[in-house]
């Protein structure tokens, strides 16, 4: 059934939690490991040397942050007349290149981004980490060409977001709560690609971990604005893409610690990366 939520309803359009598990910790389990047998010859480590070193990326980008900084420094430094507040220069242009590199930064790389809208919807969860969610990125379903674009494991549960980019001259709307338009175009199977995409994940996800792990599907609108907050339709929830983080988080808790790590760990397994290892 879908709605719309209100102000006398929770944002996330939801009278109940995704999942509901026990608080129980987790059985720990040790695996033995046998020792590896000496062996009389071995194979010298070759030494990293400076160039290599200074070759990785993220010498690479405190390079360019040093050289923003000096950059600034020496210009204002010498318009101003002030060592001091070329310094002072030099330092804010290194914070403003370091905020700009980590809000562009994304774990997909540049050539195998399929969309704008997935690298906004990244930038958000990213954001999560620090309340304890875990995030992967353009994940594919076995045996299909189809994926998730992010698949989020939290205190709140497990949830699959599809980012759309649509076209903001035509009007998103809904007619009789069951289907979605663009424009004059209908959005059932995109719909349908997102509630199957949740139900394989849940599938694959619940036969490792032992019980049943629902996994709630969304579509995150960017371009056109979207005239509600929340609405479920055909099973999957609809909203405006700047308000995904706002959907995962304003449930109540349904996971502990350690079912988190371990759903992640299972979700990383079963949902191979569309790109391969970065």
């Amino acid at each position: 059934m879908s709605h719309v939520d209100t102000d006398n309803q929770r944002e996330d359009g939801h009278t109940a939690s995704p999942i509901w598990v026990s608080d129980r910790p987790e059985s720990e389990q040790t695996a033995a490991s046998t020792p590896s047998a000496p062996t009389s010859t071995y194979a010298p480590v070759p030494r990293a040397s400076v160039r290599d070193l200074l070759a990785q990326p993220r010498f690479r980008r405190l390079r360019t942050r040093l050289l923003v900084g000096v950059a600034a420094a020496i210009v204002v430094g010498f318009l101003a007349q002030d060592w001091r507040i070329g310094v002072t220069a030099g330092v804010v242009a290194a914070i403003l290149e370091a905020a700009y590199r980590a809000r562009s930064n994304s774990s997909v790389p540049a050539w195998r981004r399929a969309s704008v809208a997935e690298r906004r919807t990244e930038a958000q969860l990213r954001k999560l980490e620090r309340l304890g969610y875990r995030t992967l990125h353009a994940r594919s379903i076995p045996d299909t060409e189809q994926q998730i674009d992010h698949l989020v494991v939290g205190p709140t549960g497990v949830y699959a977001v599809d980012s759309e980019k649509w076209d903001k001259r035509l009007p998103v709307r809904v007619q009789m709560g069951k289907k979605l338009f663009h424009g004059p175009f209908d959005q059932k199977e995109r719909l349908t690609h997102a509630k199957f995409e949740a139900a394989r994940a849940s599938e694959l996800i619940s036969e490792s971990f032992g019980r049943e792990v629902p996994v709630v599907p969304s579509l995150a609108i960017y371009g056109p604005p979207v005239p509600w907050k929340i609405m479920t339709i055909r099973g999957v929830d609809v909203y405006q893409g700047d308000r995904a983080r706002k959907w995962i988080t304003k449930r109540e808790r349904a996971l502990t610690d350690a079912e988190i790590e371990k759903i992640f760990e299972i979700a990383g397994k079963v949902l191979p990366s569309r790109y391969g290892d970065d």
